[in-house]
């Protein structure tokens, strides 16, 4: 009488292959950024304010440099994008550097006053953070 042989199934190319698909898929994933085009060192506040939930534009300004929606730009071109927004109610999400010079930032409130785009979210670096 012969014996049966139990079948067995390897494990060990299925494990190879699941520990290459996962590094295949970590080395390739794009891991989301907080999106800034510029960077600055927020000024801290002392009260936490609340976050813009719809739609926003981004304005962010540095010793140097403005940026608006992710695009650097100049304040010609900041200008020229102010003037095509639709909604005059759409809020302003305005991040500035602490070291900015004085007249920078009215540069940048007297435009928005041009367009009359007034709902401002000035953003401050949050509490502990850095």
């Amino acid at each position: 009488m012969r014996r049966r042989e139990s079948l067995t199934l390897d494990m060990t190319p299925l494990v190879d292959v699941v520990f290459l698909l996962l590094i295949f898929f970590l080395v390739t994933s794009v891991f989301k950024k907080e999106e800034l085009a510029l960077l600055l060192n927020l000024p801290h506040g002392k009260e936490g304010g609340k976050m813009v939930e719809k739609k926003s534009a981004v304005i962010e300004m540095g010793k140097t440099r403005i940026a608006m929606d992710d695009e650097v730009v100049t304040f010609a071109q900041l200008d020229e994008k102010l003037s095509g927004l639709k909604d005059k109610t759409m809020p302003i999400v305005v991040r500035i550097d602490e070291h900015v010079e004085y007249g920078r930032i009215i540069r940048l409130f007297d435009l928005l006053k041009k367009h009359g785009l007034g709902n401002l979210a000035l953003v401050e670096k949050p509490k502990g953070g850095q």
